[in-house]
């Protein structure tokens, strides 16, 4: 069977965090994966399971697109664009409920990946969680 493109992976992994899909999180990323973001810091796959747990059924009618990939050495960077409806409740700071709004949201950013063989073992991600919360509370 042939091995996965790092393009694949980072791809599959950003589906994966805007989805809250944890089905290809053991064949994306390693065990030991670490990782940030505005709203996210992990230091496990299992972290990260959780997380992803989080956000299933936040977002709906999900539509990403990449600007650019960029893949060096171990390393793969993307610029990506997302839209997807509120259409479930989502908690920042563990504690703080936004109730779905049903708005269409739209975030730009960019994540840099680092790879171990085939698997990513460390990320960031980058975005405005600022405008993102602006989106969100709109009426609030």
């Amino acid at each position: 069977m042939p091995t996965a493109t790092k393009e694949t992976v980072l791809i599959q992994a950003l589906e994966a965090a805007v989805t809250g899909d944890e089905s290809r999180l053991e064949e994306t990323f390693t065990e030991d994966v670490v990782g940030w973001s505005p709203n996210l810091a992990v230091s496990s796959r299992a972290e990260l399971a959780e997380e992803f747990g989080d956000r299933h059924d936040v977002l709906s009618n999900i539509v990403i697109s990449f600007d650019a990939i960029y893949l060096v050495g171990d390393n793969a960077i993307a610029e990506w664009r997302i839209g997807a409806d509120h259409t479930g409740q989502l908690v920042i700071a563990d504690e703080v409920p936004i109730e779905p709004s049903g708005r269409r949201i739209v975030l730009a950013g960019a994540t840099f990946a680092e790879f171990r063989g085939d698997q990513i073992c460390a990320f960031r991600n980058y975005f405005d969680d600022a405008a993102l919360l602006e989106q969100l509370l709109l009426d609030v």
